[in-house]
């Protein structure tokens, strides 16, 4: 295939003019029939390097991705496209998967998502067989790696699939990987040849800040009021995002808060709005943000460390990727190291607890030894915790040991997604009268969509029945809580639950065995990545960017010139005339005499870093008194 079909793809579908970085050679290396790892950074572009080769290639296009909110959107806009895409993923019904399956085998589907979890059923190994798979793509491909941030052993089933389809290429992608790490990739999945194309990670338009303070809360609505446009906070505590949230809105700031513990219709609302600039910051945990495409966030704030550098320049890559200016700043206090290093007896406690756990699980859901393969149970993991005296956290990272040790199968965030059943016959259904537009559309949306719903309780897809009825995600849970309420339908939300499926009978605790590769040297790694996150917020003395760059492997010759480092390091030499006219223009604005909101700085066009020095230093000289965020003049 030629440069100017794949452009002429691009054109089509896309509308863009040109490829960037990469992505061209990534491109022409799938479409000639090589493995092909892509390093690119957040906001890269990565779907474009595998949906224009396969759209010039014949077969399906097999999509690996953990993220069921992602492939829904990605299948969603390929429809748009008119491009054929459908999604397979936990929750859907057998009858649903099958079809879906065999449209794949007979060229009803050009791109067909899955979920890690569902490649090892023996359903999808015997239909991918049968399908012509032009090439496997793998996104957040560090997934299969036991050294990377975010392990995930549902990936190593990935390997297998490669034995079901051997013409079959592999693309693999990712946006965070040091050099084992990719060395790691290109191994489990059974590369020919290594063959690896990088974009430079640098971020030249976003600044890296981390502020050592002992008031975040008042530091983040400084940051907040010094900045204009959309951003993200991100907290490592679920209660958290909903404090900080109600402290950012009684602040004058709009802000709603994003965790995985909310029901995903009320996520999609709040994500929704967000992005349509309605609320102006979003305070979330590390659920938020995976296939969040708004380019325009100027800044995000971490109020909490994150584990690992890998992390933390994922979420802070998603401010400015329009290109445009935009700030990560880290919030760093005392504190913050201790429970950093805290972090490493909570994600790999001892084994001995460990073993503790195990033997718990068996007295909770009464196996006996010997029994219970093969065996899959709701884990009410508070319930857990009380009977037991377990702390949450701890009892988390030893069920992800034990997964790894293949003892048992742990899904945190199990789908079980929507059912419904007609509680009336369907003749009864004629004769209601009065109702709504809007219950009527949903009602013969479910009728020619789904058979059996007057028989028994079926699984249905929101998204798809909110696309049929053009309403919006919540509008559609509205109506079929109205609907249940009328009991014209029963009616069960999606829900996620964690699960556990023993692989394994029950052993005696003292005969299990932990692997160092399971337990030891993953712990290590653990322990390096805390070691190296505490080196860069600490740190005074090195670009930030530059540190970043050399944790991925990747030397540059240049400060950015823009970090809080490198400012420091420039100090009075680099512009004192550009400091001298910011405070110029802030006592300016503050020369009536009464106090002003911090926020009205917004209106001096200089940058915010600039800005903020120069209110500093006149605070310091006492020519400024700022009063928690209020700002006036010093009185003679």
């Amino acid at each position: 295939m030629s440069h100017p079909d794949y452009l002429s793809i691009l054109r089509r579908y896309w509308g863009y003019d040109n490829f960037r970085g990469v992505q061209r050679e990534i491109i022409e290396s799938i479409g000639a029939g090589h493995d092909t790892l892509g390093l690119m950074p957040t906001g890269g572009g990565k779907s474009i390097t595998f949906q224009v080769p396969a759209l010039a290639t014949e077969g399906v296009c097999i999509v690996i991705t953990p993220l069921i909110a992602l492939m829904k959107d990605q299948v969603q806009h390929l429809r748009r496209r008119g491009i054929r895409a459908a999604a397979i993923y936990s929750g859907l019904s057998r009858d649903d998967i099958i079809q879906t399956l065999e449209n794949a085998i007979f060229g009803g589907v050009k791109f067909l998502y899955v979920s890690p979890e569902r490649l090892s059923t023996d359903l999808f190994i015997t239909k991918v067989s049968h399908m012509n798979v032009c090439f496997i793509c793998v996104d957040e491909a560090h997934c299969i790696s036991q050294w990377g941030y975010d392990f995930r052993p549902s990936y190593l089933a990935i390997a297998d699939i490669r034995k079901a389809v051997p013409q079959a290429p592999v693309l693999a992608l990712t946006a965070t990987a040091t050099p084992l790490v990719i060395d790691d990739i290109q191994e489990r999945l059974a590369f020919s040849e290594k063959r690896v194309f990088r974009m430079s990670f640098e971020r030249k338009n976003l600044a890296y800040i981390v502020r050592h303070v002992s008031d975040k809360e008042q530091q983040m609505l400084h940051i907040l009021n010094m900045t204009k446009g959309s951003a993200i906070v991100y907290t490592r505590s679920r209660q958290r995002t909903k404090e900080l949230a109600a402290l950012l809105t009684q602040s004058g700031i709009s802000a709603t808060f994003f965790h995985a513990g909310l029901d995903n219709a009320v996520k999609d609302e709040r994500q929704k709005a967000w992005q349509e600039d309605k609320v102006r910051v979003i305070v979330a945990t590390n659920a938020f943000g995976m296939g969040i495409d708004k380019p325009d966030v100027r800044v995000v704030i971490h109020a909490d460390c994150p584990d690992s550098i890998e992390a933390y320049f994922q979420e802070a890559g998603r401010a400015g990727r329009d290109g445009q200016k935009a700030y990560a700043v880290l919030l760093f206090s005392g504190g913050d190291q201790v429970k950093l290093q805290k972090r490493i007896g909570d994600t790999f406690p001892d084994l001995d607890e460990v073993r503790e756990v195990y033997d718990h699980l068996a007295y909770f859901y009464q196996i006996a030894v010997g029994s219970g393969f093969n065996a899959v149970f709701d884990f009410p993991i508070d319930k857990f915790c009380a009977n037991f005296h377990h702390f949450p956290t701890r009892v988390l990272s030893a069920l992800k040991i034990l997964q790894r040790a293949g003892y048992l199968d742990f899904k945190e965030e199990a789908d079980c997604h929507s059912r419904l059943r007609f509680c009336l016959e369907r003749d009864d259904l004629y004769h209601l009268h009065g109702n709504p537009p809007t219950e009527d559309r949903v009602i013969v949306a479910l009728l020619r969509n789904y058979s059996g719903l007057f028989n028994d309780f079926c699984y249905i897809d929101e998204s798809f029945i909110a696309q049929q009825t053009d309403l919006a995600r919540p509008e559609l849970y509205l109506v079929l809580k109205e609907l249940d309420r009328k009991h014209i339908i029963n009616y069960i939300p999606e829900k996620s639950t964690p699960m556990i499926h023993y692989l394994q009978r029950r052993e005696e605790s003292r005969f299990l065995e932990f692997p160092p590769m399971v337990y030891a040297e993953l712990k290590q790694r653990f322990e390096e990545r805390i070691e190296k996150m505490i080196a860069y917020a600490t740190s005074d003395n090195k670009c930030r960017s530059r540190m970043l760059l050399r944790y991925f492997g990747e030397e540059t010759c240049h400060d950015c010139g823009q970090c809080d480092v490198c400012l420091d390091r420039k100090g009075n030499s680099v512009a004192p005339e550009r400091l001298h006219e910011a405070s110029r223009k802030i006592l300016s604005l503050l020369a009536d005499g009464q106090p002003h909101h911090v926020s009205v700085l917004h209106a001096i066009a200089l940058p915010y870093t600039t800005i903020e020095e120069a209110l500093r230093r006149l605070v310091s000289e006492e020519k400024v008194i700022d009063d928690d965020g209020m700002l006036s003049t010093k009185k003679a």
